[in-house]
């Protein structure tokens, strides 16, 4: 196995309703490791893809080749501008994706609906506080604060990844580069038959398997399952 060089920069993004705060501990700790800097984007929740994909253009103008990953919606924008840049990407960090193709009956997008309407419908504090008594603390923190962040945009935000049609099977299927994806397996809302999806249709992939409790007691666990996949391709 070759072994692999690391391009100089990472830009990872957030997945729904998330910040840059909880991108950062995901993937800096596993990317410091192997002396790759993280740039974690802020989402602006009028236009969350767009941002996305406006950093992603930046960075490869500014570094030349890049790593590129997120998280769940995150994961799929990375995936899909890696598809579209090629010659600007050195590698993929797929963790808890969350659908293929269209969000059609994704656990994920339909969470994501809900909560928009419920938002519209109530408030951000009703909402919130709703989400935090059903929720795990560690989740109901990072949400909390995410959310406070993209207040009163955050609606919007949330229909838009609802939304998004990410990667299909046969945009995968021509994907090259190496893509190292992270999964949880106890995971509803990002089930584990979407990452082994991928793994499998992926030509050049690898999946590391986690549990929700390892990202509530750390989530740089996303980052170092992501790297570990990637470090196993060479």
């Amino acid at each position: 196995m070759q072994q692999r060089t690391w391009p100089e920069v990472a830009v990872v993004l957030p997945g729904t309703g998330s910040d840059a705060d909880f991108a950062a501990r995901a993937f800096r700790p596993a990317l410091m490791q192997v002396g790759v800097t993280t740039m974690a984007v802020e989402p602006d929740p009028r236009a969350v893809v767009d941002s996305y994909r406006d950093a992603m253009d930046r960075a490869a103008r500014e570094h030349g080749r890049i790593l590129v990953g997120g998280v769940s919606i995150g994961a799929a924008v990375a995936l899909a501008w890696a598809s579209e840049n090629p010659e600007s990407v050195g590698g993929v960090m797929a963790a808890l994706p969350a659908w293929t193709g269209s969000p059609h009956d994704a656990p994920a997008a339909a969470s994501a609906t809900f909560t928009a309407s419920q938002l519209r419908a109530h408030g951000l504090a009703a909402v919130t506080a709703e989400m935090t008594a059903s929720s795990p603390p560690w989740l109901a923190d990072e949400l909390a604060r995410s959310w406070r962040r993209q207040w009163p945009d955050l609606p919007s935000a949330l229909e838009e990844a609802a939304a998004y049609h990410a990667p299909d099977p046969a945009t995968l299927a021509g994907i090259r580069l190496p893509v190292g994806i992270a999964a949880a397996v106890d995971d509803a809302v990002h089930p584990l038959t979407v990452a082994k999806e991928w793994a499998a249709t992926l030509p050049n992939a690898d999946l590391t398997e986690l549990a929700l409790q390892d990202i509530g007691e750390d989530p740089g666990v996303l980052g170092q399952a992501c790297v570990a996949a990637l470090t196993r391709i060479g």
